[in-house]
């Protein structure tokens, strides 16, 4: 009883998937059988050793920009796994594995979105990119929204996928059950998803119970960006499920906070927002990364300007 609570407690704290395994394999099959990155390897960044994953080619004039993709907690850049080979088609994707996660090394520095930000434009121009658009999900969204905020020249399009701008986007159940993330859990989630993919890449496996008293003290942190939110200056795609762990509330101030959603469009489009809001139906927060319908509906903003005049 105890591991199935600890578990749960997990999932909803970290925004992992939960469909059956069998689900995913079969869509991580389908999508992207045969896919190899082009480029593997580590780039330095602020003390701590980056892993990365490069898929595709850089497109010409007609091509896409390269998409940064960052994943979510305890999670890893096989979170994406499904959504590569469409991704890739067109543009280059480079695939990070955060601080702490996946094979990159937990450091000595704590946890947090800001540091990430700042280590992830350092990648970005080691791996010999100007500029990249950025497709962050749930703890990858706060990163990107981190690095868009702190390195604007850096981000060209941003696409965040569950991602709140403070903690109080989830919903008020939520906040006790993250805030008790520790390594005390570690013991109780060694035969979880989560343990298992992180011990089978971990240069340091055993830095599982350090790495969740990290997300725990991070979690247990406040904040309120949406003052850096309005100064963005996009182009923003914002993307949730209708059954997402962030409430409706809170994604309709963020789309407001962006300067959407605050007048009639106008017959010419004139009062056009040039960002976006998309809430995929039937989608929850753990399944939006495996979601069939994620990449056709980011797609055509990183493409650009679309729809109808």
């Amino acid at each position: 009883m105890l591991k199935t609570t600890t578990f749960s407690l997990a999932l909803a704290i970290v925004g992992l998937l939960t469909v059956a395994p069998s689900s995913r394999a079969q869509r991580t099959a389908q999508s992207a059988a045969g896919l190899k990155p082009a480029r593997t390897g580590y780039v330095p960044a602020n003390g701590l050793n980056y892993y990365y994953e490069i898929y595709g080619r850089r497109a010409g004039l007609a091509g896409g920009a390269p998409l940064l993709v960052l994943h979510g907690g305890l999670g890893s850049v096989a979170m994406f796994e499904p959504d590569l080979a469409q991704l890739s088609k067109g543009r280059q994707v480079i695939a990070v594995d955060l601080h702490g996660h996946g094979r990159t090394a937990l450091g000595e520095r704590t946890i947090n979105y800001i540091d990430m930000g700042n280590d992830l434009a350092a990648v970005v121009k080691q791996l010999g990119y100007d500029t990249v658009d950025v497709l962050g999900y749930s703890m990858g969204g706060g990163v990107a929204l981190r690095l868009a905020i702190q390195h604007p020249a850096v981000v060209r399009r941003l696409v965040l996928v569950s991602t709140p701008y403070s903690p109080s986007g989830f919903y008020p159940e939520m906040l006790p059950q993250q805030a008790a993330l520790s390594g005390a859990m570690a013991d109780a989630m060694k035969e979880t998803p989560m343990y298992k993919s992180y011990v089978a890449v971990a240069p340091r496996p055993q830095d599982f119970p350090r790495l969740l008293d990290q997300m725990g003290a991070w979690m247990r942190q406040s904040y309120d960006w949406s003052e850096d939110v309005k100064q963005l200056k996009g182009p923003v795609m914002l993307v949730y499920g209708d059954a997402d762990m962030i409430r409706p509330e809170h994604i309709v101030r963020f789309y407001q906070l962006l300067g959407g959603g605050l007048k009639d469009a106008g017959w010419q489009r004139e009062h056009m927002s040039q960002n976006r809001l998309a809430i995929l139906p039937n989608v929850t927060h753990y399944e939006m990364a495996i979601s069939p319908a994620l990449v056709p509906t980011v797609v055509p903003f990183l493409d650009g300007p679309s729809g109808s005049r």
